[in-house]
């Protein structure tokens, strides 16, 4: 059964997390350049992939005992956290290998083979897979965590530029890396809990 509560903290997290993430770039990249929605069917369907691996491996976390479970959740939420406040602020933008026309299947494979490579591992879908085993609720994690990447891809197909000039790209990373300690905080307690 669908809860929106539980998809809702998910798109907040994810969103949050991807956001200063190098996908809106690409985005914002292909979109200068490409018919914004032959990018983003491209984009989307990689992400439908991503959170599809996420929520099967968040889904196998949860055969084993509760407190263990809430143990690995919380340090990887610690650890996902500590890559979002230490890593560099000048990461590499990921090139993608510009199609030579500008054809639906061109461009959209395009974005699908650039965000399929890119986001593979990605804090992302490690988070995703945390909060499927968190929540044991497959179907609104899944929900909310491809909500959340279409929102951002979106974001840097359509408006990265504008949206940068208003929010600067270090307080979405902070708030973002405090939500995840927040979440870690909570998950170690349900583990260390009598």
């Amino acid at each position: 059964m669908l809860s929106l509560s539980v998809a809702a903290v998910v798109f907040g997290v994810v969103f949050l997390a991807e956001l200063p993430d190098k996908t809106a770039l690409a985005g914002l990249m292909l979109g200068t350049r490409y018919r914004a929605s032959y990018v983003f069917a491209g984009v989307a369907a990689a992400f439908l992939v991503h959170v599809t691996l996420a929520v099967a491996a968040g889904s196998v976390l949860t055969l084993l005992p509760h407190r263990l479970v809430q143990g690995i959740v919380g340090v990887l939420f610690l650890l996902g956290a500590a890559m979002l406040l230490f890593k560099q602020d000048d990461d590499e933008e990921e090139q993608a290998r510009t199609p030579a026309d500008q054809s639906f299947w061109k461009v959209a494979g395009s974005g699908f083979m650039l965000i399929l490579v890119a986001e593979f591992g990605d804090l992302t879908q490690i988070m995703t897979a945390n909060l499927a085993a968190r929540y044991d609720d497959p179907l609104s994690v899944g929900l909310g965590a491809v909500l959340a990447l279409w929102a951002v891809a979106a974001l840097g197909i359509l408006g990265g530029r504008t949206l940068m000039k208003y929010v600067p790209l270090r307080l979405i990373t902070r708030v973002a890396a405090l939500l995840m300690l927040a979440l870690a905080a909570f998950s170690l307690y349900e583990a260390l809990a009598p």
